[in-house]
C-alpha cells in the first residue's frame, strides 16, 4: 500500500526512481510495511531453505555454502573471491565517493535509502525514432570492427528485430538464438528512450554473439554463464560511448549518472548481495536467526557498500526480505557484477590497444562454449583469479565517476 494506491512490488521499486521525493518516500514507507508484516515468515523460508542446503552441502561434501553455485556457474572460487575483493576495496571510490556528490548536489547531508535511485532533475531526456537509434548502434558496433556492425546490420535488413510495442506483447527484451542452424531473433518494446537505444545495442550484441558461434552447432554454440554477457554489455559500452560524446554538457551529467548508477546497482550492490549471504549462511550453521538478526545482517552489510552518505532509515532492515534470489537462487548474484567487470576489464584492454584487440575479442566470441573463461581471456594477458583483473574493471567505473565529478565542479 503506496498512499492510497495498491501497487504490485515492481511498481513500487520503480516509483523509488521517481523525481518527486514525495512519492519515492511513500513508496520506501509502504514498502517497508509490507515487508515488515511479512518479515517472520520469509525469516521462516529463508531459515529452512538454509538448513536443508546445509544438508545437501555436507552429503555432497562441498567445502563452503557457495560451491554448489560456483560448481553450476563454472566458475572457481578463486575467481568470485579475487571479484569481491576488488570491488570492496573498490567502495570508497565507487559507491561511497558517488553518493557523497550525489548528496551534495540534492543539497543534503547524507542521500535517505530512497534517494539513491533519484534522478537528478525531471527534465525528459532525448528520445531517439527508430532510424535514428539504428545508426547509432550500427556506427558504434562499425567502431569495434566492421564484422559486428555487418552483422548486427542484417537483422535490420531482416525482419529478425521485433521492437514495435503492441497491445498484449510481454515486457522486457532478450535474444533467442534458436537453434545454430537458425538466426537469432530480437525481441524488445522500443519506446524511443535513451535507454532503449541501450537495450537494442545490449541485445543485438547478444545476437552477434550467438551468429559468431554458431558455426560449432547447437550443444557448443551454447555460452557459459560466465561469459554469456561478454558481447551485450560490450555492445551497450559502446553505444553509450558514443551517445556521451554527443551529448551536451548538462545531458553528459545525466547520462553519466545513470551509468554510474547502473553500474554500482550491478557491481556494488550485488557484492553486498552476496557478502550478506555468505554471513547468514554461515551464522546460519550455529542456529536459527531471527528476523532482528538477519535484519542486523543487512543494515551491516549494506552500510559498508553504500558508505556514510547514505542513510539507513528506520524499515530499511526490512528490506532484505524482497530480493527473490536469496531463497530461490542462493548464491546466484555475484554473477552480474561477475559479468560487468569482466567486460570492464576487457574494455580496459581495447582502450590500450584498439587495433590487436578486435581480432582476439572475435575469437572469444565465436569459441562459444569451447573454452573456460579462464582460456577465454589467456590471449588478452588476463587472468581472472587475481584481483588485479577485477581492480581493472571497478577503474573502468571509477573514471565515470572522475568525469562525473569534474562536471558538477
Amino acid at each position: 500500500k503506496v498512499g492510497d494506491e495498491s501497487l504490485t512490488l515492481p511498481e513500487t521499486l520503480n516509483r523509488l526512481s521517481d523525481s518527486d521525493v514525495a512519492r519515492r518516500k511513500a513508496a520506501a514507507d509502504g514498502l517497508a510495511a509490507a515487508l515488515e508484516a511479512r518479515v517472520s515468515t520469509q525469516a521462516l523460508v529463508l531459515n529452512t531453505l538454509a538448513f536443508e542446503k546445509q544438508v545437501e552441502d555436507r552429503w555432497r561434501r562441498y567445502a563452503e555454502p557457495a560451491q554448489a553455485r560456483h560448481l553450476s556457474n563454472e566458475v572457481d572460487a578463486d575467481a568470485v573471491n579475487a571479484l569481491e575483493a576488488a570491488v570492496v576495496e573498490a567502495y570508497p571510490r565507487l559507491s561511497h565517493r558517488y553518493y557523497a556528490l550525489k548528496a551534495k548536489i540534492m543539497g543534503v547531508d547524507a542521500l535517505d535509502y530512497w534517494d539513491r535511485n533519484a534522478p537528478l532533475d525531471a527534465a525528459a531526456p532525448r528520445t531517439y525514432d527508430w532510424a535514428e537509434a539504428k545508426d547509432v548502434v550500427l556506427d558504434s558496433f562499425q567502431t569495434l570492427a566492421p564484422k559486428f556492425a555487418d552483422s548486427a546490420r542484417t537483422f535490420f535488413n531482416q525482419p529478425w528485430i521485433d521492437a514495435r510495442p503492441r497491445p498484449g506483447k510481454q515486457s522486457g527484451a532478450y535474444a533467442h538464438p534458436v537453434t545454430a542452424e537458425r538466426h537469432p531473433y530480437v525481441f524488445m518494446n522500443y519506446m524511443g528512450e535513451r535507454r532503449d537505444v541501450l537495450t537494442l545495442a545490449h541485445e543485438l550484441g547478444h545476437a552477434v554473439h550467438q551468429t559468431l558461434c554458431a558455426p560449432l552447432g547447437t550443444l557448443l554454440a551454447d555460452t557459459p554463464l560466465t561469459l554469456a554477457e561478454t558481447a551485450s554489455i560490450f555492445g551497450e559500452g559502446l553505444v553509450f560511448d558514443r551517445l556521451l560524446a554527443e551529448a551536451t554538457p548538462d545531458d553528459r551529467k545525466k547520462l553519466l549518472a545513470g551509468k554510474i548508477e547502473d553500474g554500482l546497482n550491478t557491481v556494488v550492490r550485488q557484492i553486498a548481495f552476496h557478502r550478506f549471504e555468505r554471513r547468514f549462511h554461515e551464522a546460519r550453521q550455529e542456529g536459527e536467526l531471527s528476523p532482528e538478526q538477519i535484519g542486523g545482517l543487512w543494515l551491516e552489510v549494506m552500510g559498508e557498500s553504500l558508505g556514510p552518505a547514505v542513510r539507513l532509515n528506520a524499515g530499511y532492515e526490512h528490506y532484505w526480505a524482497y530480493v527473490s534470489h536469496f531463497c530461490h537462487a542462493p548464491f546466484y548474484v555475484y554473477a552480474y557484477a561477475f559479468g560487468d567487470l569482466l567486460v570492464r576489464g576487457l574494455m580496459e584492454k581495447r582502450r590500450e590497444n584498439p587495433e590487436t584487440f578486435a581480432p582476439l575479442y572475435e575469437e572469444l566470441l565465436a569459441a562459444g562454449g569451447t573454452k573456460t573463461y579462464v582460456e577465454a581471456l589467456k590471449p588478452f594477458g588476463l587472468n581472472p583469479r587475481e584481483k588485479a583483473f577485477w581492480a581493472a574493471g571497478c577503474a573502468q567505473l571509477e573514471r565515470l565517476v572522475d568525469e562525473f565529478e569534474a562536471l558538477i565542479t
